[in-house]
């Protein structure tokens, strides 16, 4: 059984070391998250911090949507044609972002880098 002890104290050890480096793979995930649905983006107006992802979330009942950004980001940001998944940006600049859809040009959105 004394055996059993140090064993048992080195797995624990070695279980708090991994739940550790896994939480330092948390900064992989968006800052925020914009649902695309409705014929809209929501929210349409978010504020991040230089070098966030921002993760948009296409879910319209079969709607494709896609993201494409305005003035500096033309032909930058840009995703395909999509009814389902999501599509990811980082924002390596400061500044204020506009971005549409192009089949749908009513639907806009804003991104706020600080």
């Amino acid at each position: 059984m004394k055996k059993l002890v140090p064993a048992f104290l080195a797995a624990c050890a070695a279980l708090s070391l991994t739940a550790c480096s896994s939480e330092s793979t948390a900064s992989t995930e968006p800052a925020v998250v914009i649902e695309v649905k409705n014929m809209a983006y929501t929210p349409a107006s978010v504020t991040i911090q230089k070098g966030q992802t921002v993760e948009w979330k296409f879910n319209d009942g079969g709607l494709p949507h896609d993201v494409v950004g305005n003035g500096a980001l033309e032909g930058k940001l840009k995703s395909e044609l999509l009814t389902e998944g999501t599509f990811s940006y980082t924002f390596d600049d400061t500044g204020t972002f506009t971005y549409h859809c192009t089949p749908h040009p009513m639907m806009v959105g804003t991104v706020i880098v600080q």
